[in-house]
């Protein structure tokens, strides 16, 4: 079977270590979120590729929950002596070799997407990595700042401000120009099954399909499409979900969630739709199945991705 999942950030990851374990044989592609990339430092960084293909390849923190495993922050600490901004975004030394390897093939005229392939060759992720664009797009966050409306750059609001600042709006920049890669459509044309892991549905989700080319194929492909809510009750399962969604004007819901994303017979994104075992959501031309949605581990996450398979079929 070929699987193709969208997927964003530490919740994608965790997803796609379900879809793993579940399905070992199978091939499995992630269309990751890029939205959240940005230079810092002189450094291309991609947080939600970096944190899918540490996760995948047992190589994250998992007690802080992003990151390389067994950190050092000396280059972090020498930074801040020297005064160097911006001080509020931490790159860890491990972390700061993958990025100075992107950078470095970036500059030598490399796509993303090779560029990612290639750091893979050393991680082994046991997934194909696509980011879902090889243009350069950026999220920005409209809010209001000492006194004047501003957009910022999405790590700025979430890091530096850990979201406090109500968002009136998203802009991904360089999103209308940008299009999907060769790799990407043929992942989505071909696949058996797309799945929608349970990330950020403005930031991430939101984001990917933003890209034109890549809800068309969604939308006209022949494969179902089940999406897993990010939501249980009125809270995200993880992240900053209800600090995004009623910017957009989504409810904090599964409900809102899957209305949002629309019904695939309606030109919307979803066939199916899996929600926690005491939420409910109605939405018209989509079936919708309770199950546990906790990933508490890679074992509670297969049985999540096998009760997705299942309402695919």
């Amino acid at each position: 079977m070929r699987i193709a999942v969208l997927a964003g950030g530490i919740g994608g990851a965790r997803f796609l270590r379900g879809v793993r374990a579940a399905r070992p044989d199978d091939t499995v592609t992630a269309i990751v979120n890029t939205g959240d990339d940005v230079t810092l430092h002189g450094l291309r960084i991609c947080p939600d590729l970096d944190s899918v293909m540490y996760t995948l390849g047992e190589a994250h923190d998992a007690e802080r929950g992003w990151g390389r495993t067994d950190e050092t922050w000396r280059i972090k600490d020498e930074l801040a002596a020297y005064g160097a901004e911006p001080s509020w975004f931490g790159l860890g030394d491990l972390d700061i070799a993958t990025h100075l390897v992107r950078t470095r093939m970036l500059d030598a005229g490399y796509s993303l997407t090779d560029v990612t392939a290639a750091l893979c060759e050393r991680w082994q992720p046991g997934v194909t990595l696509l980011p879902m664009t090889d243009d350069r797009c950026e999220t920005h966050v409209v809010v209001e700042l000492d006194g004047a409306r501003r957009a910022i750059h999405f790590q700025e609001w979430w890091v530096r401000y850990r979201a406090a600042l109500p968002a009136q709006a998203f802009v991904q920049v360089g999103l209308d120009d940008a299009t999907a890669t060769t790799a990407v459509l043929d992942a989505v044309t071909t696949a058996d099954v797309v799945l929608v892991a349970p990330s950020n549905p403005v930031v991430s989700i939101g984001t990917i399909l933003g890209l034109d080319d890549i809800r068309d194929a969604l939308v006209t492909g022949p494969a179902p499409v089940v999406g897993v809510s990010p939501i249980i009750g009125d809270a995200p399962v993880r992240g900053m979900a209800d600090s995004c969604l009623p910017a957009i004007g989504v409810e904090v819901s599964a409900e809102g969630v899957a209305r949002h994303y629309g019904a695939r017979r309606d030109g919307g994104l979803l066939d199916g739709w899996l929600i926690a075992e005491d939420d409910r959501a109605d939405v018209p031309g989509v079936e919708v199945r309770a199950v546990p949605l906790l990933m508490t581990d890679d074992d509670a996450t297969a049985d999540m991705v096998r009760a997705a398979l299942e309402l695919a079929r």
